[in-house]
């Protein structure tokens, strides 16, 4: 029997689900904001994630070492300062499925995709393309063009935009092949999501990467959505490189420190790369050479030292990712916001169309809802839904983004903002 069988659109059945929900306990760790006595149905994980319970006080011993012991903090802080980096790294390790050598918590997003494409895009006459897609978001579609410019180029001819070939505007691996077998010999770098911010769509990261080094392309991926949400395993899908940011699904706090993948293969590699003296090997920083000797590994491409009271938050939350299993809380991930898609389209399927895929496998927690009745009517329920305690956001010009995230969402948040859509929906016809 498949769950869509077992689902009710009770609120019976789904309080009796929390009940039983053997991760319900790691909704106690975050604050959820409040809403008219209770809480929000807080569905907006994917733009900002909630904050656990323990960085107040994480960020406060920091605070309190720095007090007590000033510049001594870097050696002897109850987390001490030097190493700092390495307190997340075995969790943004296995968060993203890399070696803790590959990976590295530093600077955010789009400055990390640009340390990386320094190193990655290197154009040559005969390959200097760069593929993305036409919809991706606008930073990517930002920093491809201008790495073009910097070397001199004109992305009007260098940068390839994949339109989306699919009902809803998602990508099939078609298209992906298509225009790789098309355009590969020129395309020097492909930079893809792994899941894709406006439809939700998870894409097959090991397939892209196998099809772009085919062609002989590098390949890397921005995993803002993906980190933290879907069962990525960059190390064994091959990638060359990858980036996220920690605010989101990884619960961080706003403007977060972001991460970095790089493949053991180029751990030792020499790579052109922009350099700072926190990217040097550990073993030899604070000799003060004149010449750069880089650290193995990811690390080799931190700039300056780890911002601590921005780390912090992060440290707290990856310990609730170790403790409840990324691979518990993606089982959990599947079957809530199957039964978000399975309430829209048996109860609302006349005012909300899913643009998110229905395979589980193509999809995280978010599902991205186009309104039927066109953008005025999507502002109307969009407002409708926070006057109701229902958070999720907007994006124009007509769909509203709602993700159930594993840590604190709950069955009864997928239900109440159906009930909330329902009386919209009753007040408007």
């Amino acid at each position: 029997m498949s769950p869509a069988n077992e689902f009710r659109a009770d609120a019976e059945w789904a309080r009796a689900q929390d009940e039983h929900d053997p991760l319900r306990r790691w909704r106690d760790e975050f604050l959820i904001p409040p809403h008219d006595g209770g809480e929000q149905a807080y569905l907006v994980g994917n733009s900002l994630g909630l904050q656990p319970r323990g960085v107040r006080q994480a960020m406060l011993d920091e605070l309190d070492d720095w007090a007590r012991l000033g510049v001594e903090g870097h050696l002897h802080a109850r987390h001490p300062w030097l190493p700092y980096h390495r307190e997340v790294r075995d969790g943004l390790a296995d968060v993203v499925g890399a070696e803790p050598g590959e990976v590295v918590a530093m600077n955010s997003l789009t400055a990390n995709l640009h340390l990386l494409m320094v190193s990655f895009y290197r154009p040559t006459p005969e390959r200097h393309a760069i593929l993305i897609e036409r919809h991706a978001f606008p930073s990517d579609r930002d920093l491809a063009a201008s790495q073009i410019r910097f070397h001199g180029l004109d992305p009007s001819e260098a940068l390839i935009e994949l339109d989306a070939d699919e009902t809803g505007g998602t990508l099939s691996m078609a298209a992906i092949e298509r225009v790789l077998g098309e355009h590969g010999q020129r395309i020097a770098l492909v930079l893809w999501p792994g899941v894709q911010y406006l439809t939700g769509q998870a894409f097959d990261i090991r397939a892209i990467t196998r099809l772009a080094h085919a062609q002989g392309c590098t390949v890397g991926f921005d995993c803002a959505h993906a980190a933290g949400n879907i069962s990525l395993a960059l190390h064994d899908a091959g990638c060359d490189f990858a980036a996220w940011c920690s605010y989101k699904y990884l619960n961080s706090g706003p403007g977060a420190v972001a991460g970095a993948f790089v493949h053991a293969r180029h751990a030792h590699a020499r790579l052109q790369r922009f350099e700072g003296w926190w990217g040097r090997n550990q073993a030899t920083r604070f000799e003060m050479r004149p010449e750069f000797d880089p650290a193995p590994g990811a690390e080799a491409w931190q700039l300056s030292n780890p911002p601590i009271l921005a780390l912090a938050p992060l440290r707290v939350s990856l310990d609730l990712f170790r403790r409840a299993g990324m691979a518990s809380l993606r089982a959990k991930s599947r079957r809530l916001t199957a039964y978000l898609a399975w309430l829209i389209e048996t109860q609302l399927g006349d005012v909300l169309e899913v643009l998110t895929p229905a395979e589980p496998e193509r999809r995280g927690a978010q599902l991205s809802l186009r309104v039927r009745a066109g953008r005025d009517a999507g502002k109307s329920l969009f407002e409708h839904l926070v006057a109701r305690g229902v958070l999720g956001d907007w994006r124009e010009p007509d769909v509203v983004r709602v993700a159930p995230a594993p840590l604190y969402n709950t069955y009864v948040d997928c239900l109440r903002c159906v009930e909330a859509v329902r009386a919209w929906r009753s007040r408007t016809t």
